[in-house]
């Protein structure tokens, strides 16, 4: 088995420090380690869902309607917003730099 280390949000606090500082980030609606979706845009052309990529290219699904279960999947291409095949919603990829 291999074991993976997550990058840590604050690398110069340890113990009670580090996860106050991760509890402050949730409350403020920050994800400390990118796993939180994104906050939603309208999802149109003008205010697209925005998606961070660390590269030129991500999948993204999209639940098109609200009681659906069924997740549209589609590449997101960095450039233009770009729209779900199915609903129409418009997302946009915009560069994320990872904490290093």
């Amino acid at each position: 088995m291999r074991v993976v280390q997550l990058a840590s949000p604050c690398p110069s606090s340890v113990g009670l420090e580090t996860q106050s500082a991760v509890d402050l980030a949730a409350r403020k609606g920050l994800g400390p380690y990118n796993i939180l979706a994104p906050k939603a845009g309208a999802g149109t052309k003008e205010d697209p869902n925005l998606v961070p990529s660390i590269t030129n290219k991500r999948i993204v699904g999209c639940i098109c309607e609200e009681d659906n279960s069924t997740v549209i999947w589609f590449w997101l291409h960095k450039g233009e917003a770009q729209r779900c095949p199915s609903c129409g919603t418009h997302y946009k990829l915009v560069p994320h730099q990872l904490a290093h």
